[in-house]
């Protein structure tokens, strides 16, 4: 992998509508899009989907920037590698910041499968065709609820997820059960709660949730563990699962029945195929989340969510979900709640230049 180039973009689009949790509010999404051009022009592309504030990890798309430039670039390019599984343990010199190194660790992974003109999917070890779809109700209103999940049950989605915090709970989970009784629905915390609220929780176990996401510290795993053993609803961690160790650590503990995996989460592809084959090896179902992202990283997850173990609809749903028009051609689309596995080279999508064009705010190009 003889790298000549790697282009950083700094983009820009506005949802097309505001995806609300009682963290934040996410009206326009910014992103980091990196592109890889080896000395052939074959060009490899990740995403690195950190927000602008600090409310989900620590990363922004600053700091995320920063480190690409004045960290991991410069290292790669004085340590060249010949496969994408060496990238991370290369990167793993400097701690954490793993949004950014999921960006750059990707565009190496799609890279590679290009030149070795093989899907990413199929490189990766994937064996579906295609992948059940999941979406996401991020809003506090129940009306806004009801009016969003007939949309996506006309689109033929097979699993939605309802983001909770104390308050919006019950009061969110129970109506829509009632109206939907047969409906696949998991609840999505994102560590608003603590057990001093076990008996709220509990009240959940009555709806037939497939999960409940991250109810805790989105540092902890102990308490967790002992939450699980005083609810029936199945634990999913998130937010604490950034390293294999932390996979490891948690299923010994008990402290869940599933684990979602966040390619930029945990760092890159490497550690998130690790992560699945623990899980698959312990009995743990495993799920691909999402970020909001652009379609560079909902390709990527379309790649991951192929291999055998992920068995849960993940967050990966149609580009028109979040965007008037995507960055990549051609869009991401649900049919009958499945979304196709590409079979081209590589993550099997193309840039959309003018769309890449128009959302960019800023792009530097350091060459090798």
């Amino acid at each position: 992998m003889n790298i000549h180039s790697i282009s950083l973009y700094v983009i820009s689009k506005s949802l097309k509508f505001p995806f609300a949790t009682h963290l934040e509010t996410v009206v326009n999404r910014e992103s980091i899009i990196v592109e890889l051009t080896d000395s052939d022009g074959l060009q490899g592309y990740g995403e690195v989907v950190a927000f602008s504030s600090p409310w989900y990890t620590e990363e922004t798309v600053k700091t995320a920037y920063h480190m690409l430039k004045d960290f991991f670039i410069p290292l790669l390019k004085n340590n060249p590698v010949q496969h994408p599984e060496q990238v991370t343990p290369l990167l793993n010199k400097y701690r954490r910041n793993e949004m950014a190194k999921a960006g750059l660790e990707t565009a190496y992974w799609d890279l590679y499968a290009k030149r070795k003109q093989v899907s990413l999917s199929s490189l990766l070890g994937g064996t579906k065709t295609e992948i059940p779809s999941g979406v996401v109700v991020a809003t506090s209103s129940l009306a806004e609820a009801y009016r969003q999940i007939e949309g996506y049950l006309e689109d033929g989605y097979k699993r939605i997820k309802i983001k909770i915090s104390p308050g919006s709970d019950v009061e969110m989970i129970e109506p829509i059960r009632k109206r939907y009784p047969s409906l696949a629905i998991m609840a999505d915390a994102n560590s608003a709660y603590t057990l001093e609220d076990v008996s709220r929780l509990q009240a959940l176990d009555s709806f037939g949730l497939l999960m409940i996401e991250q109810p805790l510290a989105h540092d902890d795993i102990i308490q967790h563990a002992k939450l699980q053993q005083q609810i029936k609803t199945p634990i999913c961690l998130d937010e604490s699962i950034v390293t294999y160790e932390d996979a490891r650590n948690a299923i010994e503990l008990g402290s869940c029945k599933v684990l979602n995996l966040k390619i930029g989460r945990v760092g890159g592809l490497r550690t998130a195929k690790a992560i699945h084959d623990l899980a698959v090896d312990k009995g743990i179902q495993v799920w691909v989340g999402g970020m909001v992202e652009y379609g560079v990283s909902r390709a990527h997850n379309i790649a991951l969510a192929s291999l055998p173990g992920f068995t849960i609809p993940g967050d990966i749903s149609a580009s028109s979900r979040y965007w008037e028009e995507d960055i990549t051609l051609p869009e991401v689309v649900v049919e009958n709640g499945h979304i196709k596995v590409p079979t081209g080279a590589g993550i099997g999508f193309t840039i959309n230049e003018k769309s890449l064009t128009e959302s960019t705010l800023y792009r530097e190009t350091i060459f090798f």
